[in-house]
């Protein structure tokens, strides 16, 4: 119960205070600009490592910048850049994976103007879900590449004299394209959630008279249960399902940012007291 609970507020101050600080941004020009080495150190051990060790792979083979002039008389095309490109992808996959654990990349993307808002379920299931990580990072850089093979590489945005190295740059690119497969990844999951309520509500089983009575029987028991629930916001969302109302105008009643939130509030709840009345029953 202790665990849950220091989980929850590590993940609330993760996302708090993500705004920028220092007044407005150019956008267009920050979210295209390239990331800085402290940001890309901005993860755990081993995946700081094993980004160190795939930079090192790169920028032995750049050689200041003698291999893009190779790639630029391919025309940034055929075996040579295809060899480029796959290690520069393995690179951008282990940062883009560590800043999403971490929770650094809403920080880094509010920085240069964009505030994505993640709600603690949404940074919770990022630092859980690896096949998350993975497919947001891997859509994230298949956005991102075209565009830095164009301004980078074709129209010589990268030198190696700008100060960036080219894996910095990089990650400035796929920092610019985050923020809409983040959005898409939130509105697919809204989505998905609207046809479960619909199903549910289209194919739900008739009620029986057995079924009234164990529903009576049960909102009797979390009636009993209302007094003992110390955080006012989940007393009141508890009471007003019982009522009958709908989780949109439970949220809008107690303030809540989003429907999920309402839904994460009740599920903690509700696996609390399924193990306290367990526990009752046990002694």
């Amino acid at each position: 119960m202790q665990g849950d609970g220091a989980g929850e507020e590590v993940a609330a101050a993760r996302a708090r205070n993500l705004q920028p600080n220092d007044g407005p941004h150019d956008a267009q020009r920050l979210l295209g600009a390239p990331v800085t080495p402290q940001d890309v150190r901005a993860m755990n051990g081993r995946q700081a490592k094993t980004a160190r060790r795939l930079q090192e792979n790169i920028d032995r083979r750049l050689a200041d910048g003698r291999l893009v002039a190779l790639l630029e008389q391919d025309g940034f095309t055929g075996p040579r850049y295809d060899l480029f490109v796959e290690e520069l992808v393995r690179y951008g996959i282990s940062v883009l994976r560590g800043w999403m654990h971490s929770g650094y990349i809403f920080d880094l993307v509010a920085q240069r103007g964009f505030n994505l808002s993640p709600h603690e379920l949404d940074l919770e299931d990022l630092a859980a879900d690896s096949d998350l990580r993975e497919e947001l990072a891997t859509m994230t850089i298949a956005r991102a590449l075209p565009r830095f093979r164009q301004q980078a590489l074709v129209d010589k945005g990268w030198t190696p004299e700008g100060g960036a190295s080219i894996t910095t740059y990089f990650m400035g690119a796929c920092a610019y394209d985050f923020p809409n497969e983040f959005r898409r990844h939130r509105a697919s999951e809204a989505r998905q959630h609207r046809a479960l309520r619909r199903e549910k509500e289209l194919y739900s089983p008739p009620v029986s008279t057995l079924s009234v009575a164990q529903e009576v029987l049960g909102n009797l028991s979390v009636l009993d249960e209302l007094g003992e629930i110390t955080d006012p916001r989940v007393q009141a969302i508890v009471a007003l399902t019982l009522d009958g109302y709908s989780q949109d105008e439970i949220r809008e009643l107690v303030d809540a940012t989003t429907v999920r939130a309402v839904e994460g509030s009740l599920y903690r709840w509700r696996t609390k007291a399924k193990q306290k009345r367990k526990g009752d029953r046990d002694d």
